[in-house]
């Protein structure tokens, strides 16, 4: 498999509070990664960093082998880079398929945009069924499936997402994770942070573990979900 992502001992923070010591991590092209630790290890910071939307004050970013740390945020998506942020970030005055547009901003995806409508609708039929709706009157599940579907209309090759079962209930967020595994059967290239970290290591190739700003462990999901470590400390189980 070829490596899609590639990050080198890079360092980030925000003004003089330095929240990442060195990361390096790497995705390869069709797999699903996943970043996962407690509240306030810097996952998040970690995908603004690999979005560009803080900078990187150290070590090097890598898409398909180029390296992108002096492009500016607007231009990542171009890389072929998508993000689903933490608290979904939806245009709530917007309606489902105004919202949807806005995914497929870039020339060559406005060239494509009834295809890729076609395809999000596809795997969100409650969008399709919604898209003349206020995006802010929707639940939270829904308002959910409208940022990743959001997303996938720009035709990323990389699809981050932050934090994506935050604040939804049990029965939604199991749809979710549902939805990630057929998002993942298309082909997707997938790198998930995640604080549910018994469900999301079940829909994952493999993971890193981050706390205080180091990866602490990595390995294959199994490999994970087995380490006495995570399931003593994350999972409440001896």
């Amino acid at each position: 498999m070829t490596t899609m992502l590639k990050l080198q001992d890079v360092t980030a923070g925000y003004g003089t509070f330095q929240a990442l010591f060195g990361v390096s991590l790497e995705v390869k092209a069709g797999e699903a990664i996943a970043v996962i630790g407690p509240n306030g290890a810097g996952k998040t910071t970690l995908l603004r960093a690999i979005s560009k939307l803080i900078p990187v004050t150290g070590g090097t970013l890598e898409m398909e082998g180029r390296r992108y740390n002096d492009l500016p945020s607007h231009e990542i998506i171009g890389l072929g880079i998508a993000q689903v942020p933490e608290g979904r970030r939806l245009f709530p005055r917007l309606t489902v398929e105004d919202n949807l547009r806005m995914g497929a901003f870039l020339p060559d995806a406005r060239a494509h945009f009834a295809e890729r409508l076609d395809y999000v609708y596809s795997l969100f039929p409650r969008m399709k069924e919604r898209r003349l709706q206020m995006a802010g009157t929707m639940s939270g599940g829904e308002q959910q499936m409208c940022a990743i579907g959001r997303a996938l209309m720009s035709g990323p090759k990389l699809l981050l997402l932050d934090e994506p079962s935050a604040g939804l209930a049990p029965v939604i967020v199991q749809s979710i994770f549902d939805l990630i595994r057929r998002i993942r059967s298309e082909g997707y290239t997938v790198l998930i942070v995640e604080q549910n970290i018994q469900q999301v290591l079940k829909v994952v190739d493999r993971a890193y573990l981050l706390e205080t700003g180091h990866i602490r462990q990595s390995g294959s999901a199994a490999e994970l979900l087995d380490s006495e470590e995570i399931r003593r400390a994350y999972l409440g189980l001896d």
